[in-house]
């Protein structure tokens, strides 16, 4: 068996409007190893913008 969450690594999200560094979330490495985008609501800017992958300290 395999272990849990193995293939799973944490990562974090970015706006891309203002830059706020805010989200973190998991992905899966084998399934999508490019760069992951999605609409997500930014507090800052107070819309739901476009959240890139940044890289993790």
């Amino acid at each position: 068996m395999a272990k849990k969450n193995e293939n799973r690594s944490n990562i974090t999200l970015k706006c891309t409007k203002c830059g706020e560094v805010r989200i973190r979330t998991q992905k899966n490495r084998i399934n999508t190893p490019e760069r992951l985008e999605i609409n997500k609501y930014c507090s800052k800017c107070r819309t739901h913008t476009p959240h890139k992958e940044s890289k993790s300290a």
